[in-house]
């Protein structure tokens, strides 16, 4: 079985993988955290796969002269090679038409150990706050999925907050990554 410690290690080290490979602006090495056929739900879109994973971060992160995300500590649920768990984060971003702001969220995530490396293989972000770093920003509705390790639905979609400012066609219409 696998243990909580070496679990949490390894997604902790998944989670700085993706923060190097989204400062980075290293779309393969971004796409290389999930499963091939991971599913990346954020902002309303629904992402399957790692080539399409890649091209939707790819165009995200082009609005952007960066993004910098501090992932918290997991909370994990872990069995024999797959752990589920929630990981609260926030993102500095530096936009390229001048703006900044900061999102604080909450990814719900399932991930699976394979070759020795954890990988995603379900990731949701929900945001819950996005503005100025002194917190006088929007706070956003959320839902509440109750205690760990207490999970929403796989099949559950937010609500689309960012296609108009990362430039990608609204979910559900064409090319809009659902």
């Amino acid at each position: 079985m696998t243990s909580l410690a070496d679990a949490q290690a390894g997604i902790r080290d998944l989670h700085a993988r993706y923060t190097d490979a989204t400062w980075r602006k290293d779309f393969d090495a971004f796409a290389g955290c999930f499963m091939p056929d991971g599913e990346w739900r954020i902002s309303g879109r629904i992402f399957r796969g790692r080539q399409e994973i890649r091209d939707g971060i790819a165009v995200i992160l082009d609005k952007f002269h960066g993004v910098l995300i501090t992932f918290r500590n997991p909370i994990l649920t872990v069995g024999q090679g797959v752990a589920s768990g929630r990981t609260y984060i926030d993102e500095r971003c530096a936009w390229k038409n001048g703006n900044t702001n900061i999102s604080i969220g909450c990814y719900y995530e399932h991930f699976v150990e394979m070759d020795g490396r954890w990988l995603f293989d379900w990731r949701l972000f929900e945001m819950y706050y996005r503005g100025d770093p002194d917190m006088t920003g929007t706070f956003l509705e959320r839902r509440e999925w109750g205690p760990p390790p207490a999970m929403p639905p796989r099949d559950t979609i937010t609500h689309d907050m960012a296609s108009a400012r990362w430039g990608l066609p609204a979910a559900g219409e064409a090319g809009g990554g659902n």
